[in-house]
């Protein structure tokens, strides 16, 4: 999607204030004791106070109003009332909604409670400075190949790897849209230039040493890496502008 008028921008700006807000109370209530259909709950209470929907539902119908992956799950975990989080946990929320017809995505990774393991603290820190990395170069004129070379360069000064099969996308009228990827690394073949207004999700994944995922033997959603690394996700959905960064939608100031 290229945003293109000034009702379209604050669609979006809704959008995105309310995934944020409901990601922020998550976060919040992200605690020992409490357990992941607990927070998927909180969602689902801000999505109708909002008037709302869970776009995971509304577009795949997932049997959750928001993806939590806890541990070994790198993504795409099913909230359950069995999963009861504890200090050390590592933590993955992600939530994409859709009002009036525009949509947004945002996700953050954290450990809860007290730390067990530095090196979890540490790729959900480096997935946050590979994203702010990354963004500095969506700019309208540029190719979006370079937002994906700046974040993997940010992830290996840190000598942590980049999960090659999991990526950002378009975003805007439907959840997933052209471009169908923003890859977290160079890919010289991927040459589209960015246009100002265009809105895409941008989600650096870190591991400790995976380079893929994939679907495991518990269900048809979550995803996960084989060898137990550590996995981190940082996303917003933001508009690429000219001149100037990007406006991230999913940021509460």
């Amino acid at each position: 999607m290229i945003i293109k008028t000034e009702e379209q921008l604050q669609k979006m700006k809704e959008i995105g204030f309310i995934c944020a807000t409901i990601r922020d109370e998550m976060v919040k209530k992200a605690v020992p004791g409490v357990s992941t259909k607990d927070l998927d709950n909180i969602a689902k209470e801000l999505f109708e106070k909002y008037g709302a929907k869970s776009a995971p539902i509304t577009e795949y119908d997932f049997p959750g109003y928001t993806c939590i992956s806890l541990n070994y799950q790198a993504a795409h975990g099913i909230p359950s009332s069995t999963k009861i989080l504890k200090d050390g946990d590592l933590l993955n929320i992600d939530v994409s909604g859709c009002k009036d017809g525009y949509y947004a995505d945002t996700g953050i990774s954290f450990v809860v409670g007290k730390v067990d393991d530095p090196m979890k603290e540490k790729v959900c820190e480096v997935a946050k400075e590979a994203f702010y990395e990354g963004i500095k170069h969506a700019v309208a004129g540029r190719k979006i190949n370079q937002i994906g070379k700046n974040v993997h360069k940010k992830i290996k000064e840190h000598k942590l790897e980049v999960i090659e099969n999991l990526t950002g996308h378009g975003i805007g009228t439907s959840l997933h849209q052209e471009p169908q990827h923003v890859f977290n690394y160079f890919d010289p073949w991927d040459n589209l230039i960015l246009k100002d207004g265009m809105c895409l999700a941008v989600e650096p994944f870190v591991s400790t040493k995976a380079k893929t995922v994939g679907n495991s033997d518990r269900d048809e959603w979550e995803l996960v890496a084989n060898d137990g690394s550590y996995i981190a996700q940082y996303e917003h959905t933001i508009v690429v502008r000219e001149n100037d960064e990007p406006l991230i939608l999913t940021k509460i100031d």
